[in-house]
């Protein structure tokens, strides 16, 4: 089963703001959304998800394991606490949030906790997040690649986390990227604001299909209709090879989510 390439981020949404957000983009034709035990808002997203009234089948739902949660006594009861805020059976995608610090519970084991958890039909598929190439080659020593749906990394036009991207792609792992926009900062880019005014897009639509063309799942959030509305319309957005370059040459390595204590060492 397909990770859909476009979805709904909520990271940082809670109680009625989540629920309007996640009403709203439904409204507009979202179907994947995703969510994360730490987020504290599965319940909301549960209760927005319920009271859309769109059939379970229809949606794509993603949620992630919070490092507390890691060892093989507590993943999948954790999961299942999950799965009742978010009022399913099942969830479509589970991800490791982050690796263990200081591989306080070793991969091989929440990675094989996590494949029991689909093979009792939990959830249809598992992932990893915010993984490198070791940690990546761990997770495929203890389940295997075909068991690995994606790895959703911090990845935007200013950090292209390119040695990350091209193992994954090798082994035919499917990338996810989160904070795409970079916090909003690359909104205002002169190389981005041109290709937008050249195309009549806006920068975030032009941003977002730069991660798709490059066979990204994207996750943008929004609290306004408005921005939900323009966000989705980057499905339809083509650019050509010298917009797809000039994105590329904005590389800097600027990267916005590495939490002491819990980042791994990253590989660039």
């Amino acid at each position: 089963m397909a990770i859909p390439a476009f979805g709904l981020g909520t990271f940082r949404l809670k109680d009625d703001i989540v629920i309007a957000s996640v009403k709203t983009a439904l409204e507009l034709g979202y179907r994947a959304v995703d969510t994360a035990q730490i987020y504290d808002n599965e319940a909301a997203v549960g209760q927005a998800l319920e009271e859309s009234g769109i059939p379970r089948e229809e949606l794509f739902i993603t949620t992630k394991i919070w490092i507390e949660n890691l060892s093989k006594d507590k993943l999948i009861p954790s999961l299942k606490e999950s799965l009742v805020k978010l009022r399913t059976d099942y969830v479509d995608l589970t991800l490791i949030h982050w690796p263990s610090p200081n591989d306080a519970v070793p991969v091989a084991e929440f990675m094989q906790a996590l494949l029991e958890a689909k093979e009792a039909g939990f959830t249809r598929q598992i992932g990893i997040s915010n993984f490198t190439v070791e940690l990546m080659q761990q997770a495929i020593d203890a389940v295997g690649a075909e068991n690995i749906a994606t790895n959703q990394i911090e990845l935007s036009p200013y950090l292209q986390n390119r040695t990350v991207v091209e193992w994954a792609k090798q082994h035919n792992i499917h990338i996810t990227s989160y904070m795409t926009l970079a916090y909003g900062k690359a909104l205002a880019d002169e190389t981005i604001g041109r290709i937008a005014q050249k195309h009549q897009a806006t920068p975030a639509q032009v941003i977002l299909a730069w991660a798709m063309a490059l066979d990204y799942a994207v996750i943008p959030s929004s609290t306004k209709r408005a921005n939900l509305e323009s966000n989705l319309q980057a499905q339809s957005l083509k650019l050509d090879a010298e917009d797809m370059a000039a994105i590329a040459a904005l590389e800097c390595n600027d990267r916005l989510v590495s939490p002491e204590g819990l980042a791994p060492k990253w590989d660039n």
